[in-house]
């Protein structure tokens, strides 16, 4: 099927070219034709190698590792897109870096957040469509609008599917309750909570386990599983408590350090996670990890969009 408006146009830069040829099948489009190259200083070039004038495009980027490459990279197509008399440009960030620096945690610190979002409205895009962290506030510093797309249907028609025991949804902190309440309600399921607290970066120690999790079946969710310290510490505690199956997921598999080796070493049995950031081959060999698309729902947030239509309604239980 091909989209029968010419005026959308999708381009990808480097940072997750499968995801982004996914979300151009599912749309009926082709990808743009444009080329990145760099000086010998390292200096990024992009060429464009189509007109995109008076078109409404939309760049497909994750601003994931290596963060500021990638974000440099969607900087300069954006502004290569602006000089080249663009109607529009919609930036499409499925992992957004830098979103976690959204609060001054001690004196002197800089909210890198609102700079991130200053340089993409300076470069010259219209309109940025992301799934940005729930507990991130970088949306709110984007004068230009913002789509906040959510990661947890996806991870919910997948548990459904697998009818799973007495299952019980958890999430690893206070701050993740609204999330994991939204997870809870599409699977009809109790919600506990782990009390936790953190005396350093990086470092979790579990308190408390809010909840009845014996003899059940726990799903631990979270946003971002980074160095998978968290989780791997939940789901020993969750173990101890009674709980008979793990399962952990999230929306953005940052899995940097030696996160991988945590979950494989977990009494986790499935981490389910999305394509939001590209999982390399090496991570792809851990058995336990499961890697849904988020291209569906990215293609049809960009065809609504285009279409002037609710983005909310996607996420409405009819949908």
């Amino acid at each position: 099927m091909t989209y029968p408006d010419a005026t959308l146009k999708l381009f990808a830069c480097s940072s997750n070219p499968q995801l982004a040829e996914a979300i151009a099948r599912h749309i009926g489009v082709r990808l743009g034709e444009s080329a990145m190259s760099r000086f010998s200083d390292g200096e990024i070039h992009i060429r464009l190698d189509e007109s995109v004038r008076g078109s409404d495009v939309y760049v497909v980027q994750s601003t994931s590792d290596p963060v500021n490459e990638h974000l440099m990279e969607l900087l300069v197509m954006v502004d290569a897109l602006k000089r080249a008399s663009a109607k529009t440009i919609n930036v499409v960030i499925p992992y957004y870096g830098y979103a976690r620096q959204d609060r001054k945690a001690r004196a002197r610190d800089p909210i890198t957040a609102k700079l991130v979002a200053n340089l993409i409205e300076t470069a010259g895009a219209h309109r940025v469509v992301a799934m940005i962290c729930m507990r991130c506030k970088s949306k709110v510093f984007l004068i230009i609008p913002v789509d906040h797309l959510l990661g947890v249907p996806i991870l919910g028609e997948y548990f459904k599917s697998k009818a799973l025991h007495k299952p019980v949804v958890v999430s690893p902190d206070h701050g993740g309750v609204v999330r994991a309440r939204r997870l809870a309600d599409e699977l009809q399921a109790p919600l506990a909570i782990i009390d936790k607290r953190r005396p350093e970066p990086n470092v979790v120690e579990v308190m408390n386990i809010i909840g009845d999790v014996s003899g059940r079946t726990a799903i631990l969710i979270d946003d971002i599983i980074d160095t998978a310290g968290t989780i791997a510490l939940a789901a020993n505690a969750l173990k101890e408590a009674g709980a008979n199956e793990l399962y952990a997921c999230c929306t953005h598999a940052v899995l940097s350090g030696k996160a991988v080796e945590r979950l494989e070493a977990s009494p986790v049995k499935e981490i389910v996670v999305t394509d939001t950031i590209p999982i390399r081959e090496k991570k792809l060999l851990c058995e336990k990890l499961k890697v849904l698309s988020v291209a569906p729902l990215m293609g049809e947030a960009i065809v609504r969009i285009h279409e002037q239509q609710s983005i909310s309604r996607l996420f409405e239980p009819h949908v």
